[in-house]
Parts: C-alpha cells; sequence; structure tokens
C-alpha cells in the first residue's frame, strides 16, 4: 500500500504545504504551546491525506464501466469531499487553531465557501502530483516490461537458432558417416537412427499423431533397441490396418515401449518379450512379460503419469494398466480425427 498510493510523496507534499504555509503568515508574538502545534500539524497532514487516499484507490483499481476522464473527474469529486468534511469534523472535535490568526470554522456560508475553495485547490494539488507520479511509475515499469520482453525474444532467437544449427549438424553428420559406413547394417543403422532424431524434433506434446507415423518411428526405434539386446528383446507388431489412421498423442506408443525396457531385466536368460496390438475398442495395447529390475530404475512411473495427464487433457478418456499373471499391460484409445 505504501507503494501504491505513493505515500513517500505524500509526506513530502505535506511537509511542504505546512512549512510553505507557516512562512506565510505573519510572526506571531504570543506564546504557543507545544499541544498547538501538533494540533495544527494533525489538521494539516489529516486534511491532505484523506485528499490524498482517493486518488490512490482509483488509479490501482480498474473500474470497466467508467471512461478515464470520468474516474479522473469523479476521483477529483471525492477528494474535496472527503477534505471538506475532514475539516468540518477537526472544527467540532479539536481546539481553535490558535497558529492561525484567521482561522475559520463552517458557523456560516461565507466560512464555508472559504473551506470549500481551500480543499478544492487542495484536491487539485494532490490530484496533480499523483497523476505526475503514477503516470512516471507506469511508464517506467512499461520500459522494463519491454526489456523483459526485448530479452525474451532475443533468448528466444537465440534458441531458435540453436535448434536449427543443431539438427541440421547432426544430420549432416550421419549424412556422412551413412556415406563411410563400410557395411550396409551400419549404414542402416545410422538410417534409422537419423528417422528417430527427425521424429523427436517434430515432436509437441499437444499434438495427435496417427498411428501409422508412430508405428514407422517405433519400427526405427526398436531396430536401435535390437541392436543393443540383440536376442534379449523379442517384439511382435500386430496392427490392424484400419486404424492406422486413428490417432495417439505424439511419442506416447515410445514411452510405453521405453518404459517396458527401462524397468526390466533383459538378458539372455530373461529375454524381454514385447507385443504391440490393437484390440476392437478400437485401443492399442503394449503387452510385456513383468520381470522388474532388482533395483527400480531411476523416474519409475513418470512415462505412464506422462500419458494419462496428456489423456485427460487432449481426450478427457483414461488409459487402462494391468498387471496379472506375469504380464504387464498398458493400453491407451486410438482417438478420430
Amino acid at each position: 500500500m505504501f507503494k501504491s498510493y505513493q505515500l513517500k510523496w505524500f509526506f513530502i507534499l505535506s511537509g511542504i504545504l505546512a512549512i510553505s504555509t507557516q512562512l506565510l503568515r505573519k510572526e506571531i508574538s504570543r506564546e504557543i504551546a507545544y499541544w498547538e502545534y501538533f494540533n495544527y500539524a494533525l489538521q494539516n497532514y489529516g486534511v491532505i491525506l484523506i485528499a490524498w487516499l482517493p486518488y490512490g484507490y482509483f488509479f490501482n483499481h480498474k473500474f470497466p464501466w467508467l471512461k478515464n476522464y470520468t474516474k479522473n473527474l469523479l476521483s477529483i469529486v471525492v477528494s474535496i469531499l472527503f477534505a471538506l468534511g475532514l475539516a468540518y469534523v477537526f472544527s467540532l472535535v479539536l481546539p481553535p487553531d490558535r497558529l492561525n490568526d484567521k482561522a475559520v470554522g463552517f458557523s456560516n456560508l461565507s466560512d464555508f465557501k472559504i473551506h470549500f475553495v481551500s480543499s478544492f485547490f487542495l484536491g487539485l494539488v494532490c490530484y496533480v502530483v499523483f497523476y505526475s507520479i503514477y503516470t512516471n511509475a507506469a511508464l517506467q515499469q512499461t520500459k522494463l516490461e519491454n526489456e523483459i520482453l526485448e530479452q525474451a525474444h532475443l533468448r528466444a532467437q537465440l534458441i531458435s537458432l540453436q535448434q536449427q544449427i543443431s539438427p541440421h549438424f547432426l544430420f549432416n553428420s550421419l549424412s556422412t558417416l551413412k556415406t563411410i559406413a563400410p557395411d550396409w547394417p551400419t549404414k542402416n543403422y545410422i538410417i534409422q537412427l537419423a528417422s528417430v532424431y527427425r521424429y523427436v524434433l517434430n515432436f509437441n506434446e499437444h499434438h495427435l499423431t496417427p498411428l501409422s507415423d508412430e508405428i514407422n518411428f517405433i519400427r526405427s526405434y526398436l531396430y536401435i533397441m535390437n541392436e543393443r539386446f540383440e536376442d534379449s528383446l523379442k517384439i511382435v507388431i500386430n496392427i490392424k490396418e484400419e486404424y492406422l489412421k486413428l490417432l495417439i498423442p505424439s511419442l506416447s506408443l515410445q514411452l510405453l515401449v521405453e518404459n517396458a525396457i527401462k524397468h526390466n531385466t533383459i538378458s539372455a536368460e530373461k529375454p524381454l518379450e514385447l507385443t504391440i496390438i490393437t484390440d476392437d475398442s478400437p485401443a492399442l495395447t503394449v503387452v510385456n512379460n513383468f520381470q522388474p529390475k532388482k533395483v527400480p530404475a531411476e523416474g519409475t512411473g513418470t512415462g505412464l503419469k506422462n500419458i494419462r495427464e496428456r489423456y485427460k487433457l487432449l481426450a478427457n478418456q483414461a488409459i487402462k494398466i494391468l498387471n496379472e499373471d506375469g504380464k504387464f499391460s498398458v493400453t491407451i484409445p486410438l482417438l478420430q480425427k
């Protein structure tokens, strides 16, 4: 509140007005008690504060039904009325201001006019000062926000440039490796690796992908995994052709396959059998024999949680997870366009 209502400037303005009014008065010859100085200060600071606060309220709150000039005019009127009202209250509850030989009350219309004119000019002075300070602060804030946005834009451009340079460099390198590779298995491995990387680069977690594209990608991905695990990884893919045009969240199938490989023991003695099939729901199911590692892999459950949240967000549907009879399976719905 201290900052939004510009109270620092209120104290400065109050001090200037209080001191200047004293300097403009004739020298006071009689002896004045300390409490009378307090009485004078209380009246001055109180009236200026009550005239100042309405501007803080109106400038810091939005009133959609009011135009700017209407809101400004209303704030001035409220400020003047508040100052006039408090001056009247002070005239009733506080003793006469002995520091001001020309002090007036509210006993007649002439006195009221004097108070009204004083409140009017005080309200205008407070408005001009507050409006100038508020406008300058808003301008500085706008400049700061523009600088932040400009820096963010430059960072985004840099990241975009890096992302453009990095893939081109990698694909050119892979193309060179494919050219100099001495045999077809090595060349094919490089081709599949490039295919995987290209697909991942085009990934957007909020997009849906045709099942046919995801299957082509997963074949390249599993080719690389087969080279790593050889006969320890056995894979069966059985997809109904009429389902290939249906959609699934991008990389969701890859996450299921990766989840199975990551969290299960894979060896020549205990090969991992991975099956990717469709049913009549229509839905896609990934099944593997359940042989969890003795030491759980880091991030257990993260992949499934990701898929569950994306299906809820994109289609408001649930996935089905089963772990029974030594088989672990995850079924995800196939979505219409």
